[in-house]
């Protein structure tokens, strides 16, 4: 998976991230843009520990990212 300009060079383990955390995701069709959205954590969906791209998380509204 190649790495862009907009990737976090460190994203976050699964086990810094938890239910009512604060975070800023992306969605799918926005990779390698600027459209990151901010939201509150409401399930964790990744199932390893890290990934190059970061943790899928479920935000409160629905959002996945």
């Amino acid at each position: 998976m190649k790495i862009n300009r907009h990737d976090n060079p460190k994203p976050p383990a699964k086990s810094e991230i938890k239910p009512g955390a604060a975070v800023w995701i992306i969605e799918k069709e926005n990779y390698g843009t600027d459209k990151y959205r901010q939201g509150i954590v409401k399930d964790v969906l990744s199932p390893g520990g890290a990934h190059p791209r970061g943790i899928k998380v479920r935000l409160k509204d629905g959002t996945v990212g």
